[in-house]
């Protein structure tokens, strides 16, 4: 505890606020605490600690949202991420700090300009009629969301990023934000989505040493600015409309690609 200066608990103390808010209200916000913790701690000790208030406060997000979750969307990621999380572990072994970051930042700017590039596209496509030549109602909800490949592909690489620098909040925001949800089962989807993953990798943390008394000792420290975030952040997502939450969640993310770039 005594080895943190001021300046350390600040970035921390914000770091953990974010987490709060990025699990009840601002998907794709949660990168902007990766970069807070590893310029507050060493980097592989700031992956344990930060993977300890992300569970904090998934479960808030899960309690929260517990009502509001597509499971077909889960049922379809369960094997794509698992498969991207086996490459990211390899990739861990091989590839340094830096080109971590790069390369996350780097998948993040593009997923980011598909996604804007592919939602211009069906702005500017016309309406779908409202007595199609087959007799059935026309279904506009469905028009224009990811084939299966694509979505196998975004589970490939939430996978990835997750296990790599905590980072895939971004990608998977990316997938449900084209997947045409509502902000509730958005939040509740990405909640149930992040909780399993994050369990899954606190026996690698705990194996590699890095989930240790001295992180948890940090940790406990900040457990009760997560939770306050989290019901702010609870707050905020019952009265955000529409639109401007899906601007949010475009701008958190080019935000939080830009920082792992640079």
């Amino acid at each position: 505890m005594v080895e943190l200066d001021a300046l350390s608990w600040v970035l921390l103390g914000l770091g953990a606020l974010v987490v709060g808010l990025s699990k009840t209200a601002l998907p794709g916000g949660g990168t902007l605490a990766v970069v807070l913790f590893a310029m507050a701690l060493p980097a592989r000790e700031s992956t344990a600690a930060l993977l300890v208030l992300l569970l904090v406060g998934d479960l808030f997000a899960v309690w929260m949202y517990r009502r509001t979750v597509d499971w077909a969307i889960l049922r379809r990621l369960i094997w794509p991420v698992l498969l991207g999380v086996a490459v990211g572990t390899v990739f861990l072994g091989v590839a340094s700090d830096g080109a971590v970051r790069r390369v996350i930042g780097a998948i993040l700017l593009g997923l980011l300009v598909f996604t804007l590039l592919r939602r211009r596209r069906q702005s500017r496509a016309p309406e779908l009629s409202s007595s199609p030549p087959s007799g059935h109602p026309a279904r506009p909800s469905e028009a224009g969301k990811p084939s299966r490949l694509a979505g196998r592909g975004f589970g490939w690489l939430g996978g990835f990023t997750t296990m790599v620098a905590n980072a895939g909040g971004p990608v998977m925001s990316m997938y449900l934000l084209a997947m045409r949800l509502d902000v509730k089962t958005f939040l509740g989807t990405a909640a149930y989505f992040f909780f399993v993953v994050n369990l899954v990798k606190v026996p690698f943390q705990i194996g590699l040493g890095l989930l240790n008394l001295h992180t948890l000792s940090i940790v406990a420290v900040l457990v009760p600015l997560v939770v306050v975030a989290a019901f702010i952040g609870r707050w905020i997502a019952g009265g955000i409309s529409q639109r401007l939450f899906e601007r949010l969640v475009l701008g958190l993310t080019a935000l939080g690609a830009v920082n792992l770039l640079l």
